[in-house]
C-alpha cells in the first residue's frame, strides 16, 4: 500500500497499492469526505439541541469548532505527504509513536465509522417514506427500503471508486441546493417577524449566545459531531491522483466547505420554530422536515424530506467504502483476517471488504428496526461516535508532532504548523472527550468500555495469532530541514 521507501528497514515493507489509482480527482474526494459528514443528517440532528445549547449562538459555535478541525485537516495532509496509504492513522500511529497504539487507532476508525454509518441508515426509510407520504412507522416498510438502499450503495461500493464518486457528486448537487435554499427562506422568514418564530439580536453573533445563556462546552460537542467524518477523503487516498498531496488537501476543503454550510443552514433554520416546538423535535431526524412545513406546507416538506434522504444515502455509501478501505489497510498488514486485503481484479475494490461491511450494516438496522429495547437504547450508543472519532483525531495530531519532532524543534515556523497548532487541537479535542465522558450514561459507558476491550482481544489476536508483521515495523520519523 504504501509508497515509503523507508518502510522497507528491517525488510518489513506494506503491501503496494492494488486499487485502482489515479481514479478520482480531488474535487470528487471532497465530495467523499463532505458525504461522510452528511450536513444533512447532522443538520438534522443536531439543529434543536444546538439551538438550546448555544441560546442560539450557534453560528459561531460552529466556526470555532472549525478552527481545530482544519488544524488535525492539515496534521492529515502533512502525514499523508509522508506515507499515503488508505491505512491512514492507524499506519502514521503505529510508524512514527507504537504498533500497538497504531493499531488500537485503526480499530477506533472503524468502530467509530461504523457506529456513525448505522445512525444515518436509521433515519433513511421514514425519509423516504415522508416523500411519498406514507407511513413512516411501519417497521416492514422501514426494514425493506433500509436494507434495498445498503444493497444498492453496496453495489456499487463493489463495481468500483469512480462510480461511487459519480454518484456521490450527483446526490450532493442536489442535498446542498435543497438545504441552502431552504436557508435562504428560512432567514427571511424569520426576518419577517413571523408568528411564533425566534428573532435575530445580538446573541446570535456570541458564542454565548443570547443573554449570555449558552453552554459552549455542549456547543462545541454538538458542533464536533456535526464535523466528524471529513477524515473519509484520505481513506481513498491510493485511488485519487496525485495520492500524497490531493486527498490532504481535499481533506481541508471539505472542512471548510462543511463550516460554510453548516454554519449558514443552521443559522437560517434554527429560528423558524419556536423554542419549545423546535425541542419537540428530538433527536430522530425530523426536525428539518417540521421546519420544512413551517415555511412551506406538506410539499416543501417533501422536498426537504428528499434532501435528507440524499444525504443519508450518501453517507451510507461512502460509509461502505470507507470502512471497506479501512479494514483493507489493516489487513494488509495482518492486523485482521487476510481475507479482507482481497481486490476484486475486475473491479479494483477490496470486494470480500466491502460485502461485510454491507452485511454487518444490514444486521445492525434489522437488529434496531426489529427490536425495541435496541431503539431505546441506540441514540445513546451514537453520541460515542463523537467521543472515538474526537479519540483517533487527538491520536493523529500526536502522530504529527511525534513524526516531525525534528523541524519542530529546529524551525519556528514548523514549531507553530507541526507542533504548537497540533498541541492545541488535541488539548481542545481532550477537554470534550473529557467533558463527554463525566456526562456519559451508563449505556454510553459500558459501549466505550466493550469498544476498548473487543479492541484489545482483537490487538492480541492479531499480535500472537496472526503474527502480523506490522507490530514489527521500525519506527519513522522526518529527518528534519
Amino acid at each position: 500500500m504504501t509508497e515509503n521507501l523507508a518502510a522497507m528497514a528491517g525488510g518489513v515493507r506494506a503491501p503496494e497499492a492494488r486499487l485502482e489509482p489515479d481514479a478520482i480527482g480531488v474535487a470528487q474526494d471532497t465530495v467523499i469526505g463532505m458525504a461522510n459528514a452528511a450536513p444533512g443528517v447532522s443538520v438534522g440532528l443536531t439543529l434543536a439541541a444546538l439551538a438550546a445549547a448555544t441560546a442560539y449562538g450557534s453560528g459561531p459555535i460552529i466556526l470555532l469548532t472549525a478552527i481545530p478541525m482544519l488544524i488535525i485537516a492539515n496534521a492529515y495532509r502533512r502525514l499523508n505527504l509522508w506515507n499515503a496509504n488508505c491505512g491512514a492513522s492507524f499506519e502514521w500511529v503505529g510508524r512514527s509513536i507504537n504498533p500497538y497504539l497504531g493499531f488500537m487507532t485503526g480499530w477506533l476508525m472503524v468502530t467509530g465509522s461504523l457506529i456513525g454509518t448505522v445512525s444515518g441508515v436509521i433515519v433513511l426509510a421514514p425519509s423516504v417514506l415522508a416523500i411519498f407520504g406514507s407511513n413512516a412507522t411501519s417497521t416492514f416498510d422501514n426494514v425493506v427500503i433500509s436494507t434495498l438502499v445498503i444493497l444498492v450503495m453496496l453495489t456499487i461500493a463493489i463495481l468500483g471508486i469512480r462510480l461511487t464518486a459519480q454518484t456521490q457528486v450527483g446526490f450532493a448537487a442536489i442535498e446542498y441546493v435543497i438545504l441552502i435554499g431552504f436557508a435562504i427562506v428560512g432567514l427571511a422568514f424569520v426576518l419577517g417577524h413571523h408568528a411564533h418564530t425566534v428573532p435575530v439580536t445580538s446573541g446570535w453573533f456570541s458564542p454565548t449566545g443570547v443573554g449570555g445563556h449558552g453552554d459552549m462546552a455542549a456547543g462545541f460537542l454538538a458542533a464536533v459531531f456535526m464535523y466528524t467524518g471529513w477524515d473519509g477523503t484520505v481513506y481513498v487516498n491510493e485511488e485519487t491522483k496525485h495520492r500524497r498531496v490531493n486527498p490532504g488537501r481535499a481533506a481541508m476543503l471539505a472542512v471548510i466547505f462543511l463550516a460554510i454550510i453548516f454554519t449558514f443552514v443552521t443559522v437560517g433554520l434554527q429560528g423558524v420554530l419556536g423554542r419549545k416546538a423546535l425541542a419537540a423535535t428530538g433527536n430522530d431526524g425530523t426536525t428539518l422536515v417540521a421546519v420544512a412545513h413551517v415555511l412551506g406546507g406538506s410539499g416543501w416538506e417533501k422536498v426537504m424530506a428528499l434532501a435528507l434522504a440524499l444525504s443519508v444515502i450518501g453517507s451510507t455509501g461512502t460509509g461502505i467504502v470507507l470502512i471497506a478501505r479501512l479494514t483493507y489497510g489493516m489487513a494488509s498488514h495482518r492486523t485482521l483476517p487476510e481475507v479482507l486485503s482481497n481486490v476484486s481484479q475486475r473491479f479494483h475494490t477490496p470486494a470480500v471488504a466491502t460485502a461485510i461491511i454491507g452485511l454487518i450494516l444490514i444486521i445492525a438496522t434489522w437488529l434496531f428496526l426489529l427490536t425495541s429495547s435496541i431503539q431505546n437504547a441506540f441514540f445513546e450508543v451514537v453520541d460515542v461516535t463523537g467521543i472515538l472519532y474526537a479519540a483517533f483525531y487527538v491520536l493523529t495530531a500526536f502522530a504529527t508532532i511525534v513524526y516531525f519532532r525534528r523541524r519542530v524543534i529546529g524551525d519556528f515556523w514548523s514549531a507553530v504548523v507541526l507542533g504548537v497548532l497540533p498541541l492545541a487541537a488535541a488539548a481542545f479535542l481532550i477537554w470534550l472527550l473529557v467533558k463527554s465522558v463525566m456526562s456519559a450514561s451508563g449505556i454510553e459507558d459500558w459501549t466505550m468500555i466493550i469498544v476498548l476491550v473487543v479492541g484489545v482481544i482483537l490487538l492480541f489476536i492479531a499480535r500472537f495469532g496472526l503474527r502480523s508483521s506490522f507490530f514489527r515495523l521500525p519506527r519513522e520519523s522526518d529527518a528534519g530541514a
